[in-house]
Order: structure tokens, then C-alpha cells, then sequence
């Protein structure tokens, strides 16, 4: 006696198909979500430093010893790292508005951010960088590729209206490729192989 394929119903594989959209949306809303989560972490620990910084006048070797024992807290996250530590301070002064931050930046991911604080010093140009990068979905490649051929002065400073728009999912596809996220979500080394 064979064992024979069971008979699948004739709309199987479309049900199959609306299975495998709904699976990849809660993908990236997830990540969207882990990914503000993160972002404003970033956002609050950077306004930390600069409070501090101003308020006590310490220095440099403060984030020093910041950056060890959050190390040891949490020492499956990477995000931690000096560099990183003063990123989320640049960050926390390039967006001092936290509603700012709340609904443009943290829609976009970590390294995007480090980019703009990185090669855009004036305040309005790296909103419209921020606002259009939202918009097109762009990727870090083409936003440092607009930035160096400085698109925001040959298409003007229009602005859009970004705050009424959702994320585009390729930042979110952005997202699930970076791996502080997955750091601190405490994911381990196979989401890292996945995301790649």
C-alpha cells in the first residue's frame, strides 16, 4: 500500500500566498517597532550624557567607564562601544526635540542616523535628508550618495509631508540588517546569520 500526497483544496495556494504577506508585514512592523525602541534608548542615554556632561563637567573618561560597565550589564549587546556612546550623545544634540525624534527618527535606522550626524552639520539639511530618506526609502548607500552629490541643494528645500506617511518597508528591510538590534532584543549569534 502507497502511501499517496493528500489532495490540497484548489485555493490552497493562495491562501498560502496571503499567509507568506502577512508573516513578512508582522516581520517588519516588528522590526520597525524594535527598531524605535532602540533608536529612542539611544536618544535618552545621549540626552543623559550631555545633561551630565554640562551639569557636572566631566569628560570623556566618564563614557569610558559608562562603556565597561554597561559592557558587563549586557554583554550580548554591541551597541555599547565608545564610538557608539558618543554617536548617542551627537544624536541626542543634533535632535534635541524629543517629538522630533519620537516620529521621524526613530523610523529610521541607527546607522542611517549616524550617517546624517556624520556628513550633514547644518540642522535644516539633515531634516530634509531625514524627511526624504523616510519618504523614498532610501538605503544608507543612497543616502550617502545624495548627500556627497548634495541633492538637497539642487532639488531646493522642499519638505515634505513625512510624519502622516508609515515606514516604507525597505527601511524596515534596513532594520532587520542591523545588528544592534538584534543585540538588544538579546538575540543570539543564528538571528545575525539570518538577518545577513
Amino acid at each position: 500500500m502507497s502511501k499517496e500526497t493528500p489532495l490540497l483544496p484548489a485555493d490552497y495556494g493562495d491562501w498560502l500566498t496571503d499567509i507568506k504577506s502577512r508573516v513578512l508585514a508582522a516581520r517588519q512592523k516588528a522590526a520597525l517597532v524594535a527598531n524605535a525602541g532602540l533608536v529612542l534608548l539611544y536618544w535618552h542615554i545621549g540626552r543623559d550624557i550631555l545633561e551630565r556632561q554640562v551639569a557636572q563637567g566631566w569628560g570623556s573618561k566618564v563614557i569610558d567607564r559608562l562603556e565597561r560597565d554597561l559592557r558587563e550589564a549586557f554583554p550580548e549587546m554591541k551597541g555599547f562601544s565608545i564610538r557608539n556612546l558618543k554617536y548617542m550623545r551627537a544624536f541626542a544634540e543634533a535632535w534635541s526635540d524629543f517629538e522630533i525624534v519620537q516620529q521621524a527618527a526613530a523610523q529610521f535606522p541607527w546607522f542611517h542616523l549616524c550617517t546624517l550626524i556624520d556628513k550633514v552639520k547644518i540642522p535644516q539639511q539633515r531634516e530634509w535628508y531625514l524627511q526624504q530618506a523616510i519618504a523614498q526609502a532610501w538605503s544608507r548607500t543612497t543616502l550617502e550618495i545624495h548627500i556627497k552629490n548634495r541633492l538637497h541643494e539642487r532639488q531646493g528645500q522642499a519638505v515634505t509631508n513625512f510624519t502622516a506617511r508609515l515606514p516604507a518597508p525597505a527601511l524596515a528591510q534596513e532594520t532587520l540588517k542591523a545588528p544592534y538590534l538584534f543585540d538588544f532584543l538579546g538575540l543570539g549569534e543564528e538571528a545575525h546569520e539570518r538577518g545577513k
